[in-house]
């Protein structure tokens, strides 16, 4: 299903950001900037609202790429959406800087988000998720502002709070190092005897099938355990090294650069 409630505020998100951008910065609506915001909550509402949700939980392969999108793909491309000038203006109100203090350092934001993402992926919690669905949800909230925290020094708006080159390079080797965990979880898994999935479970619980009934017999046979999780956190490797690969190469102090010139 489509969750229409999370379209709404996402609707609501746009229009705010569209009314500032015309009022309190010189970037155009139609400039990358802006596109790259518009960009960054469309796919967040396709990564969380829309069937891919569901789908996402038929087998870990799948499950992966949802959180690899939410979490290493959105969150850069939205904070390359915010245009410098806009970022500085905000920050002189002091309700935003007392907002600004609950926010964690980026490296324990990073420290945090990896340890909650390997916790999150044990075969216990991952029971305890498909029970609770509440329970779920503001895991995944939680998880993605820490990954907001997280990606903030390689793409942010403001030059004094944006890594360097050698500190960019360093910050991706450790975030490489941290999230590694939770990748080798899913490939000692597929050596083993794998990993039950309990949200594919909850699903063929609703359905006419006989018990005996597994993934591997309704999903194409590269979804099937063993491979499907060795599978999954290759990709989640992947994605995330793909990631960091392209915001080294794209950052918003070059994007403001060129809007400034098109505005000129």
């Amino acid at each position: 299903m489509w969750n229409t409630p999370l379209l709404v505020s996402l609707t609501g998100i746009a229009v705010i950001y569209t009314l500032l951008v015309q009022r309190l910065s010189k970037v155009r609506i139609y400039h990358k900037q802006p596109l790259f915001f518009f960009l960054g909550l469309g796919l967040l509402y396709f990564s969380i609202g829309s069937p891919l949700t569901t789908l996402s939980h038929l087998s870990f392969s799948l499950h992966m790429i949802q959180m690899s999108i939410l979490y290493f793909v959105i969150p850069p491309i939205l904070i390359i959406g915010i245009p410098s000038d806009l970022f500085q203006r905000k920050w002189r109100y002091p309700i935003v800087k007392n907002f600004r203090k609950w926010f964690l350092a980026p490296k324990i934001a990073l420290v945090v988000f990896s340890v909650l993402f390997l916790i999150y992926h044990l075969p216990i919690v991952l029971n305890i998720f498909s029970q609770n669905p509440l329970v779920h949800n503001a895991s995944i909230f939680l998880l993605f502002m820490l990954s907001l925290g997280m990606w903030w020094p390689m793409v942010s708006p403001d030059p004094m709070h944006q890594f360097g080159i050698r500190q960019k390079k360093r910050y991706a080797i450790l975030s490489g190092v941290l999230l590694m965990p939770a990748c080798l979880l899913f490939i000692f898994s597929a050596l083993t005897d794998g990993i039950n999935n309990p949200f594919f479970t909850q699903i063929t619980a609703h359905l006419c099938l006989p018990s005996s009934i597994t993934s591997s017999h309704l999903l194409p046979p590269l979804f099937n355990t063993k491979y499907d999780q060795a599978i999954a956190g290759l990709l989640m490797l992947g994605i995330h090294k793909m990631t960091l690969m392209g915001t080294s190469r794209i950052n918003s102090g070059s994007l403001n650069a060129q809007e400034d010139k098109w505005v000129s």
